[in-house]
């Protein structure tokens, strides 16, 4: 658990539904994913490329590379598809009272 404060990023009716919402916070931007199972959330650049993620395909729990289609599993950041190596960087979500809050 981390002792960063939580800060809010977006009101969960703000969020695209089933799909991935860019957020800025701060000079970070951070893709917000809404999913079956619940919000996540990660850097948006991809770890293989550096492309936005915020621009890729997502179905489900996986988004996709716009640049390169590495893809990866936004609950852990693992990635699933070649040339996609290293994991992407996830963050730790909450909502509370409406917001979706992170830890960054």
């Amino acid at each position: 658990m981390s002792d960063k404060p939580w800060r809010d990023v977006i009101a969960v009716d703000e969020l695209e539904k089933d799909w991935v919402t860019r957020v800025e916070v701060g000079r970070r931007t951070i893709a917000v994913y809404d999913t079956p199972s619940g919000i996540y959330a990660s850097l948006a650049l991809c770890s293989h490329g550096g492309a936005d993620l915020c621009d890729g395909y997502f179905d489900d729990h996986v988004i996709e590379c716009p640049l390169h289609q590495g893809a990866f599993d936004v609950r852990d950041g693992r990635p699933i598809a070649a040339p996609a190596t290293r994991a992407m960087r996830t963050l730790e979500v909450r909502v509370h009272d409406g917001q979706v809050q992170i830890r960054i």
